[in-house]
């Protein structure tokens, strides 16, 4: 155990990650120079076309020191984006230390300091690394300074490093060596490991992620999962290179894999504790959060017989992607489908991805919304979910809505569009914190409704991309919020229902009416679109009827002639229009979720 090193490497999106873990790769010589390409770890197409690392991916080095002994370092590379921080938590839990990476060239900013938080409440030892520094725009001494502010460590221990040149890749093995404590656990003890990961594989089952605490586990030993309380054989035990490689045993302080055979997703929890059958361990392990989603939407299947394809999909998915929840739901207008819990806009946008890439499923994703606190007067709390849920007003007493603490690092001339920015989704400034004289830190209350759809978007174009954004649920509020209909010919399309603050809801309204006077196709009848809460319409648009001139044949003669065709026309639409029904195309769903 002595020559165990288990590390992570947290970092804000963007500051060289992967990069540089490709650099250890390589200067340990575990991927060969053929097999080698850009961004080893991250082995999803989508996570190459976008440059983001959206799963954390374990791989075990060795490394020759010069006193004469061979380490193995279990490294765990994780995302840097907020939507995907579930991933990091497990992944500090599985560690005793971590790199901390700061780009040169922009900084400490609000993920790298978020991240840091979580590795410092697990106590882990922090390396702190500064990479990019053969860049021209290199800022080396200006944020050296911030990382000793943020951390106060001394200037000599901050390691000068460059991904791409592979500079400093050297002494930041033997800083891993010396800095990092070995794991500490009792071989002898009970066998004690933690699911930190786990993915699904179609010939062998689930695959999971473990790393040992304490004791031993063998190959064909008897192993229990102690949150769902399963028993399973240990088929296969390894570690984890660039493919898994099976060993006969694994010790305390390893990292590795166990193949036990389960085909169910339901059998097996991510930050279960695994013991043995007939020496099991006392307690679980602690230290990992349940997850929190922060958005919800529903996600239908576009043709009602593929339920069954798209729940196994969903399933096998949450295998991959632990912080994914989900639960079965029905809707009048799009029938049987699931109401889904994400982390972020970004975290639902790769989920569908995925779901069309990797399973093919063609779904439609409904308005995404957050979770509600609903209070009648008889003093019920009702928890909402979906607009739909809503008590009717008669019973309503008051909804509650969740507000979360945002921070924004950015540079001081971007202040006053920020400012505005936030001020217009109905957000407080709470503090504003110079910590260098090129950079501020704005803490702002906000609903979460408010930053759902186009805040971080927005929030980039105006800071010219300069300003990071990382956010933590507080509390719940007293709010004025209604729920408003949209209505085509006065059947309501429940899809489309939201629930949004009393004073923005006309301007909602006017919005989603115009997009859809756009994006609906014309029919033989007149189709008014109307957004309504409850009984009072606030906005309306109509789709004139496609015309035909009826009385082309009628020339000469009287004009009754002419009066009667037009009348019998008129009946003829006003019947069409009492049974002809609006087919909402998939476009107009996704189109109006990406309103202004």
């Amino acid at each position: 155990m002595k020559l165990i090193r288990n590390f992570c490497v947290i970092a804000h999106i963007d500051h060289g990650k992967s990069t540089l873990s490709d650099r250890l790769l390589e200067t340990t010589h575990t991927v060969s120079e053929r097999d080698m390409k850009a961004q080893a770890l991250d082995s999803m197409d989508l996570e190459r076309e976008r440059g983001i690392t959206i799963k954390s991916h374990a791989v075990q080095m060795y490394y020759p020191h010069e006193n004469g002994n061979i380490y193995t370092f279990n490294l765990i590379d994780t995302p840097g984006h907020v939507d995907f921080s579930y991933e990091v938590s497990r992944s500090i839990a599985a560690c005793e230390g971590a790199l901390l990476l700061v780009d040169a060239t922009q900084g400490i900013q609000a993920q790298t300091i978020s991240n840091l938080y979580l590795a410092i409440e697990h106590d882990l030892e922090i390396i702190p690394i500064l990479n990019k520094v053969d860049m021209d725009s290199a800022m080396v001494e200006e944020v050296t300074d911030q990382i000793v502010d943020l951390i106060g460590c001394d200037p000599d221990e901050i390691i000068h490093a460059s991904g791409k040149t592979g500079q400093g890749v050297e002494d930041i093995l033997r800083a891993i060596v010396e800095r990092i404590p070995a794991p500490k656990g009792d071989e002898d003890a009970p066998f004690q490991a933690l699911v930190f990961d786990s993915v699904f594989n179609s010939f062998r089952g689930v695959i999971a992620y473990m790393r040992i605490f304490n004791g031993e586990i063998k190959s064909g030993d008897k192993v229990r999962f102690m949150n769902t309380e399963m028993e399973y054989e240990a088929n296969e035990i390894g570690v984890l290179q660039l493919s898994q490689v099976p060993k006969k045993s694994l010790k305390a302080g390893d990292v590795g894999y166990i193949i036990t055979g389960i085909k169910e997703s339901s059998e097996i929890k991510v930050g279960d504790t695994i013991t043995h059958v007939d020496r099991p361990c006392a307690s679980t392990i602690k230290g990992f959060e349940e997850v929190k989603p922060m958005v919800f939407a529903g996600i239908f299947p576009v043709d009602n017989e593929d339920y069954e394809d798209l729940r196994d999909s969903i399933e096998k998915l949450q295998l991959n992607d632990a912080s994914l929840v989900f639960e079965p739901e029905s809707s009048a207008a799009l029938g049987f489908g699931f109401r889904c819990g994400f982390l972020g806009m970004l975290h639902l946008e790769i989920v569908q991805e995925r779901l069309s890439r990797e399973f093919d499923q063609d779904v439609i994703t409904t308005v995404p919304n957050v979770s509600y606190k609903a209070f009648t007067k008889k003093g019920e709390l009702i928890v909402v979910n979906t607009p739909s849920e809503l008590p009717e007003a008669t019973v309503l007493d008051y909804v509650e809505e969740p507000y979360i603490e945002a921070q924004i690092i950015t540079k001081p001339e971007f202040i006053g569009g920020i400012m505005n920015l936030c001020l217009d989704k109905r957000g407080e400034l709470k503090k504003q914190i110079y910590l260098t004289q090129e950079r501020v830190e704005l803490t702002f209350e906000l609903p979460l409704a408010e930053i759902v759809f186009d805040f971080y978007d927005r929030l980039k174009s105006i800071s010219r991309g300069y300003a990071s954004f990382d956010y933590a649920p507080t509390k719940y509020r007293q709010s004025d919020l209604v729920k408003m209909d949209i209505r085509l010919n006065g059947d309501m399309v429940d899809a489309l229902s939201a629930l949004v603050h009393r004073e923005k809801a006309e301007a909602l309204g006017r919005k989603i009416c115009k997009k859809l006077k756009e994006l609906l196709p014309r029919q033989q009848f007149v189709i008014a679109i109307q957004a309504a809460i409850g009984a009072k319409i606030i906005a309306r648009e109509t789709i004139s009827a496609m015309r035909k001139d009826v009385t082309a044949k009628c020339y000469g003669g009287d004009i009754t002639r002419k009066r009667k065709l037009l009348e019998k026309q008129k009946k003829g639409k006003k019947r069409m229009r009492q049974i002809g029904n609006i087919e909402v195309p998939q476009k107009a769903f996704l189109d109006v979720l990406k309103l202004d």
